[in-house]
This record gives structure tokens, sequence and C-alpha cells, in this order.
């Protein structure tokens, strides 16, 4: 892509050996594991002392048969994963986005996943969102984007687009001109009404590592699993179990956790409304954790330019349990005019490539 050219990559990392450490059979898990890469964003030194942190993630390259193909461009999307997850969430989703033409990233959340978790001073929602606009800047050139979160995911991605919506206007000579990146959202059994994490954000110090201790655990991992899933005998497998766990065995999670945990958690509530950009709001039929008809709703009722999608036969997880319909819905939604590449999105990526030359020269 335009920006590959500009980015630094975090020379110390090795992708997470999904299939013999992880123990991991699936063949999807081991493919996006060895696509993964990680690398050092601008942050604040409230963050880093350095002014920069290592984010890892899987960028999904579009098929050029299927972008040839499809007269229709698309804006790049970028994903962020759920509560305490990774990138590998996007494991099944990542390849189908790819062979329908469609760019994506799915970036993890500093903390979680496969991230840098020394050296850094704060885990806070605050940080992630931070380090979530650092990666954007040093990936995508700040290029116009269309970015989507599932469940916890979906609160950082409100969070992160209300502040860098795009927006476009025409001058008097035709000319147009713009500001922020986000042009869409794409929000899948998304968190966004309910600020903050509750009384755990308030226990002292050794309660909450005790509790943090049972996130990791295997029983509440299974508990989590089996209620993810319309059809938990194909999907809550053991399989399922270790990708969504293998990371929370990494050194310094369980401080990283800490972090977050008393800062208290995203905020996403008040920000749903400003979200004034096309969203598709899709959600699993049978979603047992978040309920459909109350949240959904609430997101379609809530922003100014939001339609929503229901994908059948499915939990809390469209992208895992059914990625095929999910990809087809999201590439529609790609496509639609109002989502699609504006004059200034074509000649922002070319400039993207001189910017990374010059950075690389200088």
């Amino acid at each position: 892509s335009a920006a590959s050219a500009q980015f630094q990559e975090d020379l110390t990392f090795t992708p997470p050996d999904t299939s013999n450490a992880g123990e991991i059979s699936e063949q999807l898990c081991t493919d996006a594991a060895a696509k993964m890469k990680r690398v050092m964003v601008p942050v604040s030194n409230e963050v880093s002392d350095t002014g920069y942190v290592g984010i890892s993630f899987i960028h999904w390259e579009a098929s050029p048969s299927a972008k040839t193909a499809n007269k229709t461009k698309t804006l790049p999307l970028l994903l962020v994963h759920g509560f305490d997850s990774s990138a590998l969430e996007y494991r099944r989703l990542g390849p189908q986005l790819a062979a329908l033409g469609i760019d994506v990233y799915c970036v993890d959340l500093l903390g979680w996943g496969y991230t840098q978790l020394d050296a850094v001073n704060s885990f806070s929602a605050k940080a992630k969102v931070e380090a979530l606009k650092g990666f954007w800047e040093a990936v995508g050139n700040n290029g116009e984007v269309v970015v989507g979160g599932a469940s916890l995911g979906g609160a950082a991605t409100i969070e992160f687009a209300a502040q860098n919506l795009c927006k476009i206007e025409v001058t008097e000579d035709g000319e147009e001109t713009s500001s922020g990146f986000v042009r869409g959202t794409v929000l899948i059994d998304a968190q966004g009404f309910v600020d903050g994490i509750g009384p755990m954000s308030f226990l002292p110090a050794p309660l909450a590592r005790a509790g943090i201790k049972v996130l990791q655990s295997v029983p509440l991992r299974d508990s989590a699993n089996q209620m993810s899933y319309y059809d938990p005998s194909t999907y809550a497998t053991e399989d399922a179990l270790k990708v969504g766990r293998m990371h929370c065995l990494r050194d310094g999670w369980e401080d990283g956790m800490l972090s977050f945990m008393q800062s208290g958690g995203f905020r996403p509530k008040e920000k749903v409304p400003l979200i004034d950009v096309p969203t598709l709001v899709l959600w699993g039929r049978q979603d047992g954790i978040l309920d459909g008809e109350e949240f959904a709703n609430k997101f379609v009722d809530g922003m100014p330019n939001a339609r929503l999608e229901w994908i059948e036969e499915c939990g809390h997880v469209p992208h895992l349990e059914q990625p095929e319909l999910t990809a087809k819905s999201i590439e529609a939604f790609l496509r639609e005019e109002g989502v699609r590449p504006s004059k200034n999105a074509s000649a922002q990526s070319a400039a993207g490539i001189f910017d990374g030359l010059f950075n690389f020269l200088n």
C-alpha cells in the first residue's frame, strides 16, 4: 500500500507461534499469525517516554484480480478486536474481505494482542485510542478509511471515529477540502451504550489482580466462548479458546490489564450521536451477550446515518461464526456511493509514497 514505504517496523517482534507453542490447529489462525507485524507508532509521553510504542497488526491485501474485476474503488478497512482479544479474531473475515477486493488492516489495541508491553506508562482506554491514531498515522498516512470494531472494539471505534471524522467541504470553484479521515464505521455486535467497566475500576490493586487472574483462567474463557456462538458445538472449540487466551500468557499482560481497569475503560455513550458518517450496524440475530433487539436498534435510532443488517443463525461474533455473510455485507457497504474514496483520497495516497520516501532519506 502507499503508506508501507513509511512505517518503521519493530524488528524485535516475533509473530506468535500459534501452531506449535499455542497448539492451535486452525490453518487460518496459522496463516494470520504468519502475516502479523509490529510497527512503531507515535504516542504522547504520557503513554511512553520514548514517544513511540509497538503496535501489532495483520494486513490482508486486496486481491488484485478482485480489484480489477470491480470498477468501484473502495476505501481501506481498519478493524479493531474485542475486549482482551487480538487481531487473530479476524482470521476468518480478513481473507474473505481481501478476496472481495478490500484492503483490510486488523490492529491490536495497546496492551492486548501482541503489542509492546514493556516500557509503556499507560494502557488506559485513552492510551489505546491514542495508539490507534498513531497506527493509522504511521501505516495509513492518515488517509481516508472506514473503521470497524466488534464488541468492546466497537467502543474503541466510536471514540476513535468521533475524534477523527472526515469533514469534506466543496469550495466555490469546486475544489474539495477535507479535515479528519474516518469516512464510515462498521459496528459488529458493538458495545456503545455502557461507559466504563463498573465497580472493578475501583478495586484495590491486589483484588483487581485476583480478578485479572480469573480473566486469564480456562474455565472463564471457556464459559465466554460458549456464550459467544449460536452454534457452540461447532465453533466454541478448544482451539477457539486457545486463540483467545494465548496473548494473556505474555509477560506484562497482567500489568497492562490492571492499568486499563484502573483507568475506568471506554466512554462511548455520549459520542454515538456524533458519528455522522455512514455506519453499518451488523448484529448476530441470536447474540446472547448483547441483545440486538435492544442495542442494535439503539445505534440506528441514535446515529444520524446508520443502517442495521441482521446476520442470521449467528451469535455475538459474526466475523467468526458467519464470516462469508459478514464479508459480503461489509463489501456492499464499502461500495456504496457515500463511502467511496473522495477525490482527495487518491491524491493523498500518492502523496503518502513521496512522504515516506522523504522520511526514509532524511
